[in-house]
C-alpha cells in the first residue's frame, strides 16, 4: 500500500468516524426525546388511572347509598325486621380483615349486603365463601347470630340471579318509584 493510498484510507476512516459520531449523537438525542415522551405518557396514564379510580369509587358510593337509603327507610330483609342498619362497617379479626357495605342486625340475626353497580359471579362467590366467615371472625360477639346474605346491584344477568337463588342469597335491585323528593322550599321560576 502506497503512502497516498494509506492517507486516503486514514482520511476515509476519519470521515466515517465523524459520520458515525454524528449518527450516534442523533440516536442519543432521539433516545432522550423518547425517554421524555415515555415519562409524559406515564404521567398521563397515571392521571387517567386516578380519574378512573375516582369514577369507580363514585359509582360504588352511589350504589351503596341508594341501597342503604332503601334499607334504612324500610329495615326488612327476607321477611325479618332489623333494628339497626349500618353502612361501611370494617374491622380486623384474628384471621381476617374486611369491610361490609351494609350490615343489618337485631337480637339474633345479621344481614350482610354486598353492593355492586354491576354484579358478577365472582362478587356472589366472594360473598358466599368469605364474607360470612370474615364477619364472624371480625365481630366474634355475633358468632351465634344467624347470618343472611344479599347481593345488591343496579345490574344483574339472569344466570347470576339464578345462581344467587340456588345458594340462598337474596337479590336486591332497584324497582319502581323509590325516590324521595324534598321540595319544601320549591318556587317557580
Amino acid at each position: 500500500m502506497t503512502d497516498i493510498e494509506l492517507k486516503e484510507l486514514v482520511a476515509g476512516l476519519a470521515v466515517s468516524q465523524a459520520k458515525n459520531e454524528e449518527q450516534f449523537e442523533r440516536t442519543e438525542a432521539q433516545m432522550r426525546e423518547t425517554d421524555a415522551q415515555i415519562k409524559r405518557t406515564d404521567a398521563t396514564l397515571e392521571r387517567i388511572g386516578i380519574t378512573l379510580g375516582n369514577v369507580t369509587n363514585n359509582i360504588g358510593n352511589i350504589t351503596e347509598e341508594y341501597f342503604f337509603n332503601c334499607l334504612f327507610e324500610k329495615p326488612v330483609f327476607g321477611g325479618v325486621t332489623y333494628n339497626k342498619v349500618r353502612r361501611n362497617i370494617s374491622g380486623v379479626g384474628l384471621k381476617s380483615e374486611d369491610e361490609f357495605d351494609i350490615v343489618m342486625y337485631n337480637g339474633d340475626s345479621i344481614a350482610l349486603i354486598e353492593c355492586k353497580n354491576k354484579a358478577h359471579e365472582n362478587d356472589l362467590m366472594k360473598l358466599i365463601t368469605k364474607k360470612a366467615d370474615n364477619f364472624k371472625d371480625v365481630f366474634p360477639s355475633f358468632k351465634d347470630y344467624k347470618i343472611y346474605l344479599g347481593l345488591a346491584s343496579f345490574s344483574f344477568y339472569p344466570e347470576l340471579e339464578e345462581l344467587a337463588k340456588q345458594n340462598g342469597v337474596a337479590i336486591l335491585k332497584q324497582k319502581g318509584d323509590l325516590v324521595e323528593i324534598e321540595a319544601d322550599n320549591l318556587k317557580a321560576y
